[in-house]
């Protein structure tokens, strides 16, 4: 700031700021020669220079795209690889489930073929339980019924002869109808 200030102070004592026209004391033809031999002296090393700094970009600018076509190349190239991976997943995944539907119904049928079996074993001894449960039950009501006709034979009958008889024929009557 304070710079700044110093500035305006300079212009404010010196009349303002003004345009110099001495061109000796300007130095422009100094200027002026200078930038000649400049171009004069540089257009061939500039020139070069700049013809050199010229093909070195368009050399790079030619990479750059080789290298993004190539790169495009192999760009489509991961995608053709990308699809084809689609597709065999999508193909393993359509087996995977077919392979599980049949696992599933293989299993299923041997579940009920095995069900089938211990059911129809399981009826068979409920049968043979049912057949050995009536028999017993028939051997017991033929014994009550023979104790109690052999006691009811021997009050009807006092005599024992006449009751032996009677409780004989009624056993072997019996037992030709259990055989």
């Amino acid at each position: 700031m304070e710079n700044f200030d110093q500035i305006f102070t300079l212009l404010a004592e010196h009349e303002g700021i003004g345009l110099n026209t001495d061109i000796l004391e300007t130095g422009l033809l100094n200027i002026l020669a200078l930038l000649g031999i400049l171009i004069f002296t540089g257009r061939d090393f500039l020139g070069s220079a700049l013809e050199e700094r010229k093909t070195t970009i368009v050399q790079g600018v030619q990479d750059a795209e080789d290298r993004l076509n190539e790169a495009q190349k192999r760009l489509d190239e991961a995608k053709k690889q990308l699809d084809q991976a689609n597709l065999v997943i999508g193909e393993i995944k359509n087996e995977t489930v077919t392979t599980k539907k049949m696992l599933l119904e293989s299993e299923a049928f041997a579940a009920k073929k095995d069900l089938k079996v211990r059911f129809e074993r399981a009826l068979a001894t409920f049968r043979t339980k049912e057949r050995q449960i009536f028999l017993e039950i028939k051997q017991q009501i033929i014994s009550l019924v023979l104790t109690r006709t052999v006691t009811r034979a021997q009050e009807a009958f006092k005599p024992k002869d006449r009751a032996a008889t009677l409780i004989n024929d009624t056993i072997n009557k019996l037992e030709g109808d259990l055989l």
